[in-house]
């Protein structure tokens, strides 16, 4: 058990936040039935309710949380589906960052366990170091299985399993700079660089780019900022995580301080956190006005596009579109409608699946560290988006898609992409031929 410097303090973990939090749930158990841990495995002590309880009990005692706590804690997926059912706003968003904060702290993991999650802290928010990961372990990506069998190594077979087959052709990172508004300049926006993202699937950064300055956008993507904080955030790393907000926050002001019109997120997982830089930094006196500004301006990137005044499109492709809503947006941010609503006026139509409130199973790194709970959410996903006729499944999240992706036999691909495709004409090269008859619309 960790002692003396290392251990956490009650003035250290907020505990009056914690506390606070705590007393506004009524215990009613409306998270229960939206919560996709307890719909799979019914322990109340994987629901919210559950986890408050056991939370509250954890930071009253003030010791070191066993095993099978923190086992409850390590499987909540962080969807924020409790955040749009509970009548009584509890913050648990906050709560259960604040809880793994104290886990990793004060509970000695397994060896295995603790080298998985530092590979994921080391690797995954640097593209340089995830590109190389990637090229490493690609050959032994059919040792997957066999790995993962093997007691205490599950995590590292999910790892090799994630590998691509290969990498997608013409998969460079998009370069830093600023990409000048083809008609007369309307709005200027940044778009952070990212991590994950950049390296998967760097054709969403294009397509955003490409249609933003089709309709008067100009658009900036710094090179200097780094990984939102989101990845570490989640596995309790808080000080690593307010450490790289406040990178972002000094690479992106100076342009902010320039009248930007809006910080643009491709990756809705990066927005929850980017959005939330502001409570993040509260208390920091050299940051706090700043990083409640970046969060002001944070925008999804539906959200941008809603409120631009977009020409009519120049193809109408005659296709069907499952639209798989993040959890990140639906529930963290509660944007439901714009993506919908932008792909029905670009000319797709819409097909929605059952239960789209639940959780695809990828939940940043869960489907690495829960493997077994993340790809039964998996299979549900993708037998509800499937069984609806869709030609292409679009989501907002790079995350989901790729989760999905793995074993969906429809293409999925970022939302953007399809509207990229309806304004610009630029085809994405993950549709099959088969998929792209289309009707040109008289201009």
């Amino acid at each position: 058990m960790p002692t003396g410097s290392n251990k956490i303090t009650l003035a250290d973990l907020a505990i009056g936040e914690a506390k606070e939090i705590i007393n506004t749930c009524i215990n009613c158990g409306c998270c229960n039935a939206i919560c996709p841990t307890f719909d799979i495995l019914a322990d109340e002590r994987d629901s919210p309710r559950g986890r408050i309880n056991l939370i509250k009990d954890m930071l009253k005692k003030g010791c070191e949380p066993d095993r099978e706590l923190v086992s409850h804690i390590d499987k909540c997926l962080s969807c924020n589906a409790c955040l749009t059912a509970c009548p009584s706003n509890v913050d648990y968003m906050h709560l259960i960052d604040r809880a793994r904060d104290y886990v990793e702290a004060n509970h000695s993991r397994s060896f295995f366990d603790r080298m998985a999650r530092q590979l994921l802290k080391q690797v995954l928010p640097y593209p340089s170091r995830f590109r190389l990961a990637m090229r490493l372990a690609r050959p032994f990506r059919s040792l997957a299985a066999p790995v993962g069998a093997i007691p205490g190594l599950k995590a590292y077979g999910a790892l090799l399993a994630a590998v691509p087959k290969k990498r997608q052709q013409g998969s460079h990172e998009m370069d830093a700079g600023t990409f000048a508004a083809k008609a007369d300049r309307k709005k200027r926006v940044l778009i952070p660089s990212g991590c994950v993202q950049g390296v998967l699937e760097p054709e969403i950064n294009r397509s955003a780019v490409r249609l933003l300055t089709e309709v008067g956008v100009e658009v900036t993507i710094p090179g200097s900022d780094n990984c939102c904080g989101a990845l570490v955030l989640h596995l309790g790393e808080r000080a690593t995580a307010i450490e790289q907000a406040r990178r972002n926050i000094d690479s992106w002001y100076p342009l902010v301080a320039e009248r930007l019109d809006a910080i643009v997120i491709t990756a809705s997982g990066c927005g929850t956190t980017i959005k939330d830089y502001g409570h993040m930094l509260a208390h920091d006196s050299d940051y706090a006005e700043r990083a409640a500004r970046v969060s002001e301006l944070a925008r999804d990137i539906s959200e941008f596009l809603i409120e631009c005044d977009l020409p009519a499109p120049v193809l109408k492709p005659r296709l069907k579109v499952a639209c798989h809503l993040a959890c990140s947006l639906q529930h963290a941010q509660n944007i439901m409608y714009q993506p919908r609503r932008l792909l029905l006026k670009a000319g797709f139509k819409l097909a929605r699946p059952k239960d789209e409130h639940l959780c695809c199973g990828s939940a940043g790194t869960y489907s690495i560290l829960q493997p077994d709970l993340s790809r039964q959410l998996r299979d549900r996903k993708v037998e509800s988006l499937e069984e609806i006729g869709a030609d292409v499944i679009a989501s907002g999240n790079i995350g989901c898609i790729s989760h999905i992706g793995k074993t969906a036999q429809l293409p999925v691909l970022h939302t953007v992409q399809l509207l990229d495709w309806s304004y610009t004409g630029h085809k994405p090269e993950i549709l099959p031929d088969k998929l792209v008859a289309v009707t040109t619309i008289a201009s």
